[in-house]
């Protein structure tokens, strides 16, 4: 037996400002992350120093980008889902 998509697929209205979004989070976090080449590039001794609780700064930038990966990535789905809600209702709500 065949079946058919589980879903019915449609124009996504919101594809464009989704689209935009991704790229000013990647830039964001691109730069965020250059900084942490940056450092270990001209001054790797810099990484070495401890930062917090006894963790040095590797480990500590490290982890910070790690945790900013996740927290941008609910964040994008968040505003992604509220976006999709917005803009993609079907024709007959549209109507009303």
């Amino acid at each position: 037996m065949d079946h058919g998509p589980a879903v019915k697929l449609a124009k996504d209205n919101a594809s464009g400002i989704k689209s935009k979004l991704g790229v000013v989070l990647f830039i964001v976090y691109l730069l965020i992350y250059s900084g942490f080449v940056a450092i270990n590039t001209v001054s790797p001794k810099t990484m070495g120093a401890t930062v917090f609780a006894g963790l040095n700064l590797a480990v500590v930038y490290g982890f910070g980008l790690i945790i900013l990966a996740i927290v941008m990535g609910l964040i994008y789905n968040a505003i992604c889902t509220s976006l999709e809600n917005k803009l993609n209702k079907p024709e007959n709500e549209v109507a009303k």
